[in-house]
């Protein structure tokens, strides 16, 4: 039998590269992904499935919703961006870097005031189905997540710049919030209110920004002193892209506020379990399909970058059918395993047998997805090194209406589990999609998005 080792020997240098990222992706995974669980779990024991866990899961999905979608679009455009200022002298560098933060620091200042000034209309527009104690817990935990806005933008760009050189402990922080908010929450004397999950949150985003970009300045070999200017030629391209990209993620990023606006006007708890359940399924689907995806894109992106545009074609293509099968066997052992899962890592203490059901019962309907989020995931890795922003934006503008149809149909009939089904439908209607898309070879690599 060859050991791993031989066997990532004998493949191409190219596959070679993606399998060796996504092993090294998967273990930070693993290692943020069980913080995160034991977080969960922290939760579920001091709070249950109460008022302040629909606040929270309200607040957390409503208030991150555009500093993650902004993270999204710009991490896909600037990744190769950043992948090719590599070959360019130190001072265009250090002055497309400080242009970037400079920019990034303004626009999530703004984003952190305008989510406080707003959150009164959020609450009456997407909360108003949630209990009145809900409702003011969620105002409070507001202090966390309106800076949080900043720092999630901040940190999304020293992500960004670690992984242009193929270096993914950003992956790692990433559970430094769930740290915090575990020991917070377990230290706390009492849990009558939010505040243990309000200043875990504040501080855990605080301490991972920074942590992020004194790793991206080791990284760069430079900080990028923060200015406001566009003088960088990067810019004129990668505005436009971020433009059209960022029309595809503000509509799939109204995916999560959706689903909560959806559970919500499900009745008390809705939020709570559909939670659970949603940050559960979080780790299959982070451990799996994120980490060949983040290690991914940097790869074909220089692979297309050298001019061999069918190799990168050609890779993505085999990756997406490995991931797919792997996909559909976690799901069904996942399927079998639910309960079980649900009960080991939430039910203690206020958390009940009766909420394991219900957890676990919106957790399978959910599990389809993953083949489907598996197989995607890869080939929209493969696009965004194409450059080919404008159909990847029609494809979420297609998933996001997709979604919003089945919502409607499905969840009053079978409650927060119609939701996860929805998002399975959705995925399974994207893959298909870009697999569409996919084999069709590109004949030139396009001048502009």
């Amino acid at each position: 039998m060859k050991t791993l080792k031989q066997r990532l020997s004998n493949l191409h240098a190219d596959h070679r590269r993606i399998a060796q990222g996504a092993m090294r992706v998967a273990f930070f995974l693993l290692l943020g992904k069980a913080a995160g669980a034991f977080k969960e779990m922290a939760v579920a024991y001091r709070y249950g499935v109460s008022d302040a866990v629909d606040a929270y899961q309200f607040t957390m999905v409503m208030a991150n919703w555009l500093p993650v979608t902004i993270v999204g679009a710009l991490s896909v455009v600037l990744i190769p961006v950043l992948v090719r200022t590599r070959y360019e002298d130190r001072a265009s560098r250090s002055r497309f870097l400080g242009e970037l933060q400079g920019w990034i620091i303004a626009g999530g200042t703004v984003l952190a005031v305008a989510t406080y000034i707003a959150w009164p209309w959020v609450l009456a527009w997407g909360g108003g189905g949630l209990p009145e104690p809900a409702r003011r817990m969620s105002g409070d935990l507001l202090f966390a997540f309106a800076p949080a806005a900043l720092l999630t933008l901040m940190t999304g760009l020293s992500a960004a710049r670690l992984r242009a050189h193929e270096r993914h402990i950003n992956t790692l922080l990433d559970s430094v919030p769930a740290i915090v908010i575990l020991v917070w929450v377990l230290l706390a004397a009492t849990v009558n209110d939010v505040g243990p999950l309000l200043w875990g949150t504040l501080v855990g985003y605080a301490i991972q920004s920074a942590w992020l970009l004194w790793l991206a300045s080791k990284a760069d070999g430079m900080w990028g002193r923060p200015r406001l200017g566009l003088s960088s030629h990067q810019w004129p391209d990668l505005v436009k892209a971020a433009g059209v990209m960022l029309v595809g993620q503000v509509a799939m990023s109204f995916v999560g506020p959706i689903d909560q606006y959806t559970a919500a006007n499900l009745g008390a708890n809705a939020n709570s379990t559909l939670g659970y359940a949603s940050r559960l399924l979080s780790l299959l689907l982070g451990v799996g399909a994120a980490s060949v995806g983040r290690a991914a894109l940097p790869v074909l992106a220089d692979i297309q970058a050298r001019g061999d545009r069918a190799r990168a074609r050609a890779t993505a293509l085999k990756w997406s059918v490995l991931m797919l099968a792997a996909g559909a066997g976690v799901t069904a052992v996942g399927w079998l395993l639910a309960p079980w899962g649900v009960a080991l890592l939430f039910e203690r203490g206020a958390f009940t047998a009766d909420d394991t059901m219900r957890v676990a019962q919106v957790l399978r309907w959910g599990l389809l997805q993953m083949p489907f989020y598996f197989g995607v995931l890869i080939l929209v890795q493969l696009l965004a090194s194409q450059n080919r922003y404008r159909i990847m934006a029609a494809i979420a503008v297609g998933n996001f209406i997709m979604k919003a149809a089945m919502n409607h149909v499905l969840a009053p009939v079978m409650g927060p589990a119609g939701i996860m089904l929805a998002t399975s439908i959705m995925y399974a209607s994207s893959y298909a999609c870009y697999v569409m898309v996919a084999l069709r070879p590109v004949q030139a690599a396009p001048s502009s998005p």
